[in-house]
């Protein structure tokens, strides 16, 4: 409730209570909201002059440099991939080869984002070409790091089998043939001695005496202990890791080992002999690796030095006795 209000009369020298009409009420009101809006806006005024606000010009030189900065991230990120093209190349070429691991496919390495609506929140600002350019290849990066980790962690998971790989790994000759003398066809396309025909020769032929003893190349599993068309008697040891070995060829029935046998490098597992197609007693020795058959040659690292690779290569190059 409003306080009354008070005046002193002099000449009855008395308070007189003082009663505002409506009008006076109505001008009160008006007048306090005209100097209310006088000060805000004096106020406003001060403010907005004495503090700084952004231009045009400023906006514009703002957003030059936001698309500088972008295109040195650009740039930056094309050296980057360099970097990891580097990488991805030793991977596959060095580390890879050497642990006789299938390189990382180029598919896996490059599969993107393609088909997606991934980008489609760029397409409307300004420059959406370079941010949708360099926001792919960051994503491409990202992608192309993780298989790499990935990769290095296949690679040194194959490091610390390697030791077990290389006891699997043909690696010697398959009759003892230190001097080289018993040296005949090598791998290649041959003329046939029974047919006369050029013929696709896929192994090695050792002259040797009958009853010779036949080595298994390296440590594995016999697959087969049995008699094959075209080869003889014939014994199929299966290295693992994608490598087997055939000897063929043997003497009549005299398997040393069988089917399911667990054999070492360097355990005898037959004696020559001269079964099959064949114009003479002769070890035929062939490398299978992943389905594809090698040169022997490249597989006798624990036998020979370079000098006797390279005679040895000789050799086998100037074809030799073929004897199947």
């Amino acid at each position: 409730m409003r306080k009354p209000r008070y005046t002193f009369n002099s000449e009855t020298n008395e308070y007189e209570r003082i009663y505002v009409t409506l009008a006076q009420r109505v001008i009160i009101v008006l007048r306090n909201i005209f100097f209310s809006i006088i000060f805000g806006g004096l106020a406003f005024l001060v403010f907005y002059m004495l503090i700084d606000k952004p231009t045009v010009q400023e906006f514009e030189n703002e957003n030059s440099q936001l698309l500088a900065q972008y295109k040195v991230l650009s740039s930056r990120l094309d050296r980057a991939m360099l970097v990891l093209q580097d990488i991805q190349q030793r991977d596959d070429n060095l580390y890879r080869v050497m642990l006789n691991a299938e390189p990382v496919s180029d598919e896996a390495r490059n599969a993107g984002y393609a088909g997606t609506n991934r980008y489609d929140h760029l397409l409307g600002m300004n420059n959406a070409e370079l941010l949708v350019e360099t926001t792919q290849k960051l994503d491409l990066l990202e992608k192309q790091l993780y298989m790499q980790i990935k990769s290095f962690d296949e690679v040194v998971a194959l490091d610390k089998d390697a030791e077990e790989r290389l006891r699997h790994l043909p690696a010697i000759q398959p009759i003892a043939n230190r001097d080289l003398k018993r040296t005949a066809s090598g791998y290649g396309y041959r003329i046939d001695p029974v047919y006369k025909v050029r013929k696709f020769h896929k192994g090695m032929d050792f002259s040797c005496d009958k009853r010779t003893p036949v080595y298994a190349t390296a440590d594995g599993v016999v697959e087969s202990a049995k008699w094959m068309s075209g080869y003889g008697y014939t014994v199929v040891i299966d290295h693992g890791y994608g490598y087997k070995t055939l000897y063929a060829h043997l003497l009549d029935k005299k398997f040393l080992v069988k089917r399911g046998q667990k054999v070492v490098r360097g355990e005898q597992i037959a004696l020559s002999g001269n079964s099959g197609k064949s114009t003479g007693p002769h070890l035929h020795y062939e490398v299978i690796n992943k389905g594809k058959h090698e040169n022997p040659i490249n597989y006798y690292f624990m036998d020979l030095d370079a000098d006797g690779y390279d005679q040895m290569l000789q050799m086998a190059e100037n074809h030799g006795k073929i004897y199947d």
